[in-house]
């Protein structure tokens, strides 16, 4: 039976792909780099630290990864405080709250920055859901490697074959099945060259997955 629910954050809890993308771009931009639509998809559901250590290494760039975070992380701040129609996705708060009125613990495990994740959380008033949030940018290996959803899992107290992630990228997909979680892959409108071929179950809205829908799927 189902006891605890990971959830990704960005694609699935908001949208803030549009804002990332604008940071990076401006980032590339001042940096002098010329980063290709194919390449920065495939950066999806990445830490901004490895991204960046990728583009000093592709570029051979002489300023250090973190230099790029930097500068990428203050241009999104900016954009994060000025951009007003930053808004949760259509019926995940319903979700959220469903599960947890029916007593599923709830996990963040964002490739996000923690304070991108307390920016979010703070703004729509969701930390009395979650018990925990993890941040891939805090740990050692960044999705598609498992990391961060083995340790999700433990931070819920459940085993992993008591859990369900839900994720909207290729990489995040990856990681919960190389953790052996049960996966479900939001494919949204937002949702662009994803592959999910290795999730359990694909769903176009958060009404197929309530609790009711879900509560014996693992």
């Amino acid at each position: 039976m189902l006891k605890a629910v990971l959830f990704d954050m960005d694609g699935v809890i908001v949208d803030t792909e549009p804002l990332h993308r604008k940071a990076y771009f401006m980032m590339f931009n001042d940096m002098n780099i010329n980063v290709t639509e194919t390449m920065y998809t495939g950066f999806t559901g990445q830490s901004t630290i490895n991204i960046c250590k990728q583009l000093v290494h592709h570029f051979g760039l002489t300023v250090p990864a973190e230099t790029l975070v930097a500068v990428k992380r203050k241009h999104f701040k900016q954009l994060f405080d000025t951009d007003t129609s930053l808004q949760l996705l259509d019926g995940v708060l319903d979700l959220i709250k469903d599960y947890h009125q029916n007593g599923l613990t709830l996990v963040l495990a964002s490739s996000a920055s923690m304070p991108n994740i307390n920016r979010i959380f703070d703004r729509f008033d969701l930390n009395h859901y979650f018990v925990g949030k993890i941040s891939g940018a805090d740990l050692k290996a960044s999705k598609p490697h498992p990391e961060i959803f083995i340790k999700a899992a433990e931070m819920a107290g459940q085993p992993r074959e008591h859990c369900m992630v839900i994720e909207d990228a290729t990489n995040g997909v990856k990681a919960a099945k190389a953790a052996g979680i049960y996966c479900v892959a939001y494919d949204s409108k937002h949702s662009t060259e994803q592959d999910y071929s290795l999730a359990d179950k694909v769903v176009r809205s958060f009404e197929e997955i309530g609790y009711a829908f879900v509560k014996n799927i693992v």
